[in-house]
């Protein structure tokens, strides 16, 4: 019994959905978008006598999946910021569904 491409891609949306659109992975993401934000405003409106480190918060809060974009020329390292923090939102929703929904053991909370 195979299942058929409309139903795998219906599976694979459910699943990106379920992961991404936790708490945990929005919290995630929004910790990303406040850091974006951040260094924008610092990129753009504050005077620095020499180079801000700012830039770094960015790659060090999607680490480790930004990193293997680090040596890439242009603005490709940013690609890579994008992509780290989706895959690791993904990752954060993940393990936050297992906690969350893992049938509990033991779970007897009286004084036996």
């Amino acid at each position: 019994m195979t299942a058929s491409p409309s139903s795998s891609s219906r599976s694979l949306s459910r699943t990106l959905r379920r992961n991404l659109l936790n708490p945990a992975a929005l919290g995630y993401l929004a910790l990303v978008a406040a850091v974006g934000v951040w260094v924008g405003v610092d990129t753009l409106f504050v005077e620095h006598a020499d180079a801000s480190f700012a830039g770094v918060w960015l790659f060090l809060v999607t680490a480790p999946t930004s990193f293997l974009f680090a040596a890439l020329p242009g603005g490709l390292p940013f690609v890579g910021v994008v992509l780290g923090a989706v895959i690791q939102a993904f990752v954060v929703g993940a393990a936050y569904r297992w906690a969350v929904e893992r049938p509990m053991k033991n779970a007897h909370l009286g004084n036996a």
